[in-house]
């Protein structure tokens, strides 16, 4: 079973869709992307500075634009689909095209709204995010209650993301508990926690409308970590996640107990792949950063796998 990873918020880099529009067709994509999320896709993927794609309005349509494009070009040189599919965050958006339960245009609209709503609603209050690694994980989540700060993300392999008022990560950063470290996040706000409640309303009255199918594939959500039974569930789950824990950890065990048999992450790739390396050892894995690992792919997609072991 080869399982497609979408990259969440914090994977773009300044210039990462430069490569993909050699691909024929994509600028038309990328055009039409641009218009339903509202935001320069070609600009800010190609010439915008780290600071400018760092903002949430640009940064999760840029995001899920990415992987569209990788996964149309894959599966386009590959002539299947994946076996199974999951989205970390924002990648759900990507992950519920990719499992036929919306399109993409539509995708894109709503991850437009969705980007301006929690960029809103993050400039209410100063807030931030920060990953912690190693220490045992009941010290970290104590130590997390007694600051205030929400365990916003479980990504497997000793990966916490706390979230919340900035005094509170400055803290969390001087703690003196031994076995763990702290990298502050290059994200603008405290994503999936409460202070996003303004961003759930405006999802779902963006989402009313829409109409789905029942995924086409296994579908995991982020809640945790199940098979998403249908699409009205989907759409439900994209709404509820901004506020709530991305349970990644949840997702790679499930990816597990399905018997997967490599795992193939889109563009911007590398952050899930790196903490498959850890939580799913021994599953061969490719990250598709550009055009030039789509052969890779497409070899571990079609049963000859030469991706990197996680």
């Amino acid at each position: 079973m080869i399982v497609y990873a979408c990259p969440g918020q914090g994977s773009q880099t300044p210039g990462f869709l430069s490569p993909w529009l050699e691909l024929d067709g994509v600028a038309e994509d990328l055009a039409a992307y641009s218009d339903a999320a509202e935001v320069d896709l070609v600009t800010h993927g190609t010439v915008s500075d780290a600071d400018t794609i760092r903002d949430t309005r640009i940064a999760q349509p840029l995001i899920v634009a990415a992987s569209l494009i990788a996964m149309n070009a894959l599966e386009d040189r590959a002539g299947r689909v994946p076996d199974g599919i999951a989205g970390h965050s924002v990648g759900e958006l990507a992950a519920v095209v990719g499992a036929g339960v919306i399109p993409a245009e539509t995708a894109m609209r709503l991850v437009g709204i969705r980007g301006r709503a929690m960029a809103d609603a993050a400039a209410k209050t100063p807030t931030g995010m920060s990953a912690i690694l190693g220490g045992d994980e009941e010290a970290v989540l104590s130590l997390l209650a007694d600051l205030d700060l929400t365990p916003a993300n479980y990504n497997g392999g000793g990966q916490i993301v706390a979230a919340g008022a900035l005094p509170a990560l400055a803290a969390l950063a001087e703690a003196p508990v031994r076995g763990f470290r702290v990298i502050s996040l290059q994200v603008a706000g405290a994503f999936h926690t409460r202070y996003m409640a303004s961003a759930v309303a405006a999802l779902r009255d963006a989402i009313a409308d829409v109409e789905h199918a029942d995924p086409r594939v296994p579908l995991w959500t982020n809640k945790d970590g199940s098979l998403v039974p249908d699409g009205a569930t989907a759409l439900e789950n994209l709404v509820t996640q901004v506020a709530s824990p991305v349970r990644w950890d949840l997702c790679m065990a499930s990816f597990a107990d399905n018997g997967i048999t490599g795992l193939i992450e889109l563009t911007p790739a590398g952050a899930l792949t790196g903490l498959a390396k850890r939580g799913l050892r021994g599953v061969p894995a490719v990250a598709v950063k550009t055009p030039d690992d789509l052969d890779a792919a497409v070899e571990l997609l079609n049963g000859a796998p030469n991706g990197e072991a996680a």
